[in-house]
C-alpha cells in the first residue's frame, strides 16, 4: 500500500506542475494517469473509469478553494455569475454522475478520449470565441449551470475548460473568466464527489479503502502534493516559453486519448 501511495504523490506532484505551468484543469491530466494505474493495479474494469472520475472530482475540491482564494484576492472573480450559475450547476453536476453510473467504462473511456482530442485541438489552435454578447439571465444561466455540470461530472474535471469560452463569449475578460471558472470548479467538484459516492454506494468489485467510486489512497496521495507544486508550476510559467508548452502538453494530449479510445478494440 506504501508504494501505491508514493505512486500517487509523484501523479498528484506532476499534475499540480502542468496545472499550474499551463493553466489546465487538474482532471485533464489526473483522469487518465489514474485509469493507467488502476490497470496496473489490477481493478475490476467495469468500475475503473467510474473511480477515476470520482477520485478526480474529490481532489480538485481541495485544488480549487486555493486556486478561488487566488483569483479572488486579484478580484479575477464574478461573483454575480457565480451566484447565477451555482444552482444548476450543483444539480447538473449529480444528474450528470447519475448518468455516468448507468454506462459503461468503455463508453467513458470513447467520451473522455473525444473530449481530450477538442481540449488538443483548443490549445494546438489557441482557438476561442469571439465576445459577441452580455451575461444573460437567471433562466439562461440556469441551464448553462446544467449543461456545465453534467458535462465536467462525465469527464471529472472543474469545469474550466467548459465554463472559461462560455464566459469569454459572453464578454467577460479572460482574466474575470478564469478566476470564476476556478470558483465555479468548487461546487462542481463537491457535487461531483457527492454524486460519484452515492451511487458507487454498494457496487460490487471496488477496491478497500474506497467511498463509493473514490479511492482515498489515490485522492490523498494526490492532493498532499498538488497542492504543493501547483505554484511551483505558476512561477516556472514566467520564465519557460508557455505557448510552445501547451502545443507540445496538447499532442501528449491527443496521444493519451487516442491510446484510450485504441484500448477500446
Amino acid at each position: 500500500m506504501l508504494t501505491v501511495f508514493i505512486s500517487y504523490m509523484l501523479m498528484g506532484a506532476f499534475a499540480g506542475v502542468l496545472a499550474g505551468l499551463l493553466g489546465i484543469g487538474g482532471g485533464l491530466v489526473i483522469v487518465p494517469i489514474l485509469y493507467f494505474c488502476f490497470t496496473k493495479q489490477g481493478i475490476p474494469h467495469e468500475v475503473m473509469m467510474h473511480l477515476a472520475l470520482g477520485t478526480s472530482l474529490a481532489t480538485i475540491i481541495f485544488t480549487s478553494i486555493s486556486s478561488c482564494i487566488a483569483h479572488n484576492r486579484r478580484g479575477a472573480v464574478r461573483w454575480d455569475i457565480f451566484k447565477s450559475l451555482v444552482v444548476g450547476i450543483l444539480i447538473g453536476t449529480f444528474v450528470g454522475t447519475c448518468i455516468a453510473s448507468y454506462l459503461s467504462t468503455d463508453f467513458l473511456k470513447a467520451f473522455f478520449g473525444l473530449f481530450l482530442y477538442y481540449v488538443s485541438y483548443q490549445m494546438i489552435t489557441g482557438k476561442k470565441p469571439k465576445p459577441s454578447r452580455h451575461v444573460p439571465g437567471a433562466a439562461p444561466m440556469f441551464g448553462i449551470g446544467n449543461i456545465v455540470g453534467i458535462f465536467s461530472s462525465l469527464v471529472g474535471i472543474g469545469g474550466g475548460t467548459l465554463s472559461v469560452p462560455i464566459l469569454t463569449w459572453c464578454n467577460v475578460s479572460i482574466h474575470t473568466a478564469i478566476g470564476t471558472a476556478a470558483a465555479i470548479g468548487l461546487p462542481i467538484a463537491i457535487s461531483g464527489t457527492a454524486g460519484y459516492i452515492y451511487n458507487g454506494l454498494g457496487v460490487a468489485n471496488l477496491p478497500e479503502w474506497s467511498i463509493g467510486y473514490v479511492y482515498l489512497p489515490a485522492m490523498l496521495g494526490i492532493v498532499s502534493m498538488s497542492v504543493i507544486t501547483a505554484p511551483w508550476g505558476a512561477r516556472l510559467a514566467h520564465s519557460l516559453p508557455v505557448a510552445r508548452l501547451k502545443k507540445v502538453f496538447a499532442l501528449l494530449l491527443f496521444v493519451v486519448g487516442t491510446r484510450m479510445l485504441w484500448s477500446l478494440f
